[in-house]
């Protein structure tokens, strides 16, 4: 972890931020790069819409919601998103994709 995530923000054992509302951008690439991932373009469509749906309804979105959102915005059918999702974030959804998002770990969720 970077000296200034470990300063600026609070995270919990797992490495998840402890307020969403505290990520911005630069965390999300410390983040990733503590997942050996190099966010590209299509990283961030999915991370924004995930930022988006947190803002609207304060929870974290299931997957289901950004396989459509992806569908709809990228052109791929909703199975073809789901796949490109995982693609993207081969760690799962949950400990790749909400982690670098700045979501609090769905406690109720597996790690896919």
């Amino acid at each position: 972890m970077s000296d200034v995530t470990k300063e600026t923000v609070a995270r919990d054992e797992e490495g998840y931020l402890v307020n969403p509302d505290e990520w911005n951008e630069s965390i999300a690439e410390t983040l990733a790069s503590e997942e050996q991932l190099t966010l590209n373009d299509e990283h961030w469509v999915i991370l924004h819409a995930m930022r988006a749906y947190y803002d609207s309804h304060k929870i974290v979105p299931d997957i289901r919601h950004i396989a459509k959102d992806l569908a709809a915005t990228q052109g791929y059918d909703k199975k073809e998103a789901r796949n490109r999702i995982f693609a993207l974030f081969p760690y799962g959804y949950v400990k790749q994709a909400c982690k670098i998002s700045g979501m609090k770990r769905p406690r109720g969720w597996s790690t896919g």
